[in-house]
């Protein structure tokens, strides 16, 4: 049944209710004509009876004179007055005689009492006959009237016929229709499964077409509308990865081969090798690291970023990452600054925690100027981690960007760097559960901070 189109499915789910409704109301049609008619029936019975009641109390009149002519019509109906014994008193011409009661059923018609049997004299089909005892002169006598069944049997004959005929007809036009439906509700997808089948990523930007009507259609569309738009959200991020990928490898990669080259060609004393293999060096330190960036970031989009969290004293990771520092920072004359946590304790991943917090004490003696100052902070229960630096801080305009990759102000692009490390420091922040956030001090500098719930 599931390899069956869902408008055959519809269409056949249509068709078998229908044809539940139709029987019902066949059925219920049928049994209540049959109800009405024999209602009718036994009106007409009880009407005759009391009729041949009167008759029979009257003795000088007899069912078969000329009195009883008006009363009964003797090819549909007739009348016989009986005694309890069974004894015929008076009847109607057809019957003679014989009497249409049994011994059982005289027992019965003690009181009014309805049968119904077949081969009355001069009726060819069932006969359904009333009994009910009544008083007269001569004593108690039963009187017995009856009728043909023939003209209700006919009339739910028909009716069977009708319903035999029209049944089919209306079934099958019924599942025309049910088929007719079911291809206009599923016009609007089939209409929608085009233009998708249309989209490709030379066209990107296409939506689907959107029902008008407000249903599940309509949601349906709205839903991989959506969808649609987040695929072709990260296409232009992947594709602005990579072109900004290509760009920050190809500037090394460039001076790593022309160092190498002036090495070949100038290269004829010691100190003039030593100094171009330390340049290729400083170059290839920066693919290294651009690579691991790289990694990281990828890894973030694929929700495969490792964590190792565990019990840190923020003093430990604040002090690790300030030595690391010391040195870099004494050649440069900038005084580097490792403010106490005062005890704090923190959860998280030790070698990304330091990851993050060595790309922001870089960027500040990259792009900053004086002191940098690193420090800890409670807020809102969670712990920031800063980096401060007292040079001429963010572009206003560059701040809502800084953490984005490869977004770098017009000044840190002059003096180096690949836009990716506050980007990194977002990446980690989010997946310890935290945030990031950078702003310019009252006075002067920038202040980068890195937040994590606390423990």
């Amino acid at each position: 049944m599931s390899r069956v189109p869902i408008r055959l499915r519809v269409t056949l789910a249509f068709t078998m209710a229908m044809a539940v409704v139709l029987v019902a109301a066949g059925f219920f049609v049928y049994f209540r004509l049959e109800a009405r008619l024999d209602e009718s029936i036994n009106n007409g019975l009880r009407s005759r009876a009391g009729e041949v009641s009167a008759l029979a109390r009257t003795s000088e009149k007899t069912l078969g004179g000329g009195h009883s002519g008006s009363l009964i019509e003797s090819d549909e109906s007739f009348a016989q007055v009986l005694t309890p014994g069974g004894e015929v008193v008076d009847s109607t011409p057809q019957l003679r005689d014989r009497s249409v009661l049994s011994r059982s059923q005289l027992e019965e018609a003690k009181s009014p009492t309805f049968f119904e049997r077949g081969g009355v004299p001069g009726i060819d089909t069932t006969a359904r006959l009333l009994a009910a005892p009544i008083d007269t002169n001569a004593g108690e006598l039963i009187v017995v009237v009856g009728s043909s069944l023939g003209d209700r049997n006919d009339a739910l004959d028909g009716l069977v016929a009708l319903f035999l005929i029209g049944g089919p007809i209306a079934l099958l036009l019924a599942t025309l229709a049910g088929y007719l439906a079911a291809g206009a509700a599923l016009r609007p997808v089939e209409t929608m499964r085009r233009r998708a089948a249309a989209i490709s990523a030379s066209r990107p930007e296409e939506r689907l077409p959107i029902p008008p009507a407000k249903d599940q259609l309509q949601r349906l569309g709205l839903t991989l509308n959506e969808m649609l738009a987040r695929i072709d959200a990260t296409l232009e991020r992947e594709r602005r990865f990579v072109d900004d990928a290509s760009h920050e490898l190809r500037t090394p990669l460039t001076l790593h081969k022309t160092e190498l080259e002036l090495a070949l060609r100038q290269g004829e004393s010691e100190a003039e090798l030593r100094a171009a293999i330390a340049s290729g060096l400083e170059e290839v330190d920066r693919l290294v690291q651009l690579a691991e960036d790289l990694l990281v970031a990828v890894r973030s989009e694929e929700g495969r970023l490792a964590l190792a969290p565990e019990a840190l004293a923020v003093d430990d990771v604040l002090t690790t990452v300030g030595e690391r520092f010391r040195t870099r920072a004494v050649e440069s004359g900038r005084p580097l600054v490792v403010d106490s946590a005062n005890g704090l304790m923190m959860a998280g991943d030790r070698h990304r925690l330091e990851q993050a917090l060595t790309n922001m004490v870089d960027n500040a003696l990259r792009h900053g100027d004086g002191e940098v100052r690193i420090w800890a902070a409670t807020e809102d229960g969670g712990i920031k981690l800063h980096v401060s630096d007292q040079g001429a801080g963010f572009p206003p305009e560059f701040i809502a960007e800084a953490f984005e990759r490869f977004s770098r102000a017009d000044a840190a692009r002059r003096r180096g760097g690949t836009g990716l490390g506050l980007a990194i420091v977002e990446t980690i922040a989010f997946a310890h559960g935290g945030r990031t956030g950078a702003a310019n001090g009252p006075d002067s500098g920038a202040d980068v901070w890195l937040e994590i719930p606390a423990p």
